[in-house]
């Protein structure tokens, strides 16, 4: 990796930001330091990386590890001061403008918000409600939510790592959903979460719909490892990987699958999990698994794997589409006719899914130590949705085992993870890994020979 350095950068926010009391100012000044920094930091530089070909945390930081940022006071609000930043995120000593929203995203998402809710007495973490509010407060606080919008943004899951046609059929299904209005919300990384804003960008310049939405919802352990791509032009960035996948489930209104690896899975099954939920039997979310011919024994495997571990009635909460990125957009589509119908009858918002029931378990963060990572209980006499919740974890763990930079150096310390369970369950789960590990789903293929992170014991 080239090292390409700027000093004494300085920059002040534009589009957020702007108008801080000098109290709030002084907030994020003192906030600024410790732990909070240290996030903000990693959280910033992988910002400033944008466009670099690496998806390892620790590669990141050990490569910049005399980055630093500093926040100052100014009369109008805030400026950021940067010392040995990447040099590709300034154009003739200017830094890009989306580089620049972003950055200021994080520090609004990070160093404000800890500052402004984490001793807030309307917070409590400690109720499933309270962690839903907390949820909506951060989306609010970005200003993500837009009362009164139509049900049309469509969630976008799938790899980082995928292949060369993998990607351009991403984007061709994002061109399909642009041309019908629809705006996108991804993980606001490369591959299928790069693809599908990209496809749609063109159709709505086609449409000429200036307003399109390329929303972005990230948090700290995977921006470090999958710098935002820059089409996303709202950004946001959730305390843990638990918020934000209630933050894609409540403001996303379907969602689309695409190929990847174990992130994928593990957002697959954390959706499958709340849909399952009686509570969530008659409530409309359209979820598509789709992908092109080259995918079709992935899509199958996965499809396989659902049914052999959570059963048919989960396999019956989706649909597997082939190679067909316009019968993707018309059934997403025409769920979400079906969303408005259902959100309208009901008084629910459209902004925010209030209605749809998320259980406390999918709620509270997974530590990945091994401890935990050997206690899951991963049986089929399990409720389907305790299952779900519970392989979910598993794929969780596996996901900091390769990118995250406490998982990286926990499987450098104490060895792979070791994932405890019924044959019934273990079996299809370890063919799976497999697969992903043959198709090069773990890593970027031509890199180094992946090294498995865990160890699946029957």
């Amino acid at each position: 990796m080239t090292l390409k350095k700027v000093a004494n950068a300085s920059v002040s926010p534009k589009g957020t930001l702007e108008t801080l009391s000098q109290r709030e100012v002084q907030q994020l000044s003192e906030t600024g330091s410790g732990s909070v920094y240290t996030l903000f930091r990693q959280c910033a530089l992988a910002i400033l990386n944008t466009g670099a070909h690496v998806d390892n945390a620790k590669t990141i930081l050990d490569a910049y590890h005399d980055f630093e940022v500093r926040i100052h006071q100014q009369d109008r609000g805030v400026r950021l001061e940067l010392f040995n930043a990447p040099a590709d995120a300034f154009v003739d000593g200017e830094m890009i403008a989306s580089t620049r929203e972003m950055l200021f995203s994080a520090l609004r998402d990070i160093v404000y918000t800890e500052s402004e809710l984490g001793t807030s007495p309307l917070i409590d973490l400690s109720s499933s409600q309270g962690i839903t509010d907390y949820v909506f407060h951060l989306l609010r606080n970005a200003r993500t939510l837009r009362p009164g919008v139509e049900p049309k943004l469509v969630v976008c899951w799938g790899g980082h790592s995928i292949s060369t046609e993998e990607y351009k059929y991403t984007k061709r299904v994002g061109h399909e959903l642009g041309l019908r209005s629809l705006d996108i919300c991804t993980g606001c990384g490369p591959g299928v979460m790069k693809g599908p804003m990209k496809g749609a960008t063109i159709a709505h310049a086609k449409q000429r719909n200036s307003g399109g939405r390329y929303l972005g919802l990230t948090e700290p352990g995977i921006i470090a490892a999958e710098a935002p791509n820059p089409i996303v032009n709202e950004l946001v960035i959730l305390p843990d990987i638990e918020k934000r996948l209630e933050a894609f489930v409540r403001v996303g209104h379907g969602i689309i699958i695409f190929p990847g690896g174990v992130g994928t899975a593990e957002e697959f099954l954390y959706l499958l999990g709340i849909l399952m939920h009686p509570d969530n039997r008659e409530l409309p979310f359209p979820l598509i698994l789709t992908g092109p011919r080259s995918a079709a024994a992935y899509l199958e495997q996965l499809h396989a794997f659902v049914g052999a571990t959570l059963g048919e009635e989960a396999q019956q909460r989706y649909q597997v589409i082939i190679d067909d990125p316009t019968e993707v957009a018309r059934q997403m589509k025409n769920g979400l006719q079906a969303v408005r119908q259902f959100r309208r009858e009901r008084n629910d918002a459209f902004h925010f899914n209030w209605l749809l029931k998320i259980e406390e378990s999918f709620q509270r963060p997974f530590d990945p130590t091994h401890t935990n990572m050997a206690a899951l209980q991963l049986r089929r006499d399990l409720p389907p949705h305790e299952l779900a919740a519970n392989l979910r974890r598993a794929f969780s763990g596996i996901v900091a085992g390769n990118v995250k930079d406490k998982g990286i150096r926990l499987v450098e310390e104490f060895g792979p993870y070791e994932i405890h369970g019924d044959p019934v369950v273990m079996g299809p789960l370890d063919r799976l890994l497999q697969a992903f590990v043959e198709q090069h789903r773990m890593k970027l293929p031509g890199g180094a020979p992946y090294v498995p992170s865990y160890r699946v014991v029957s």
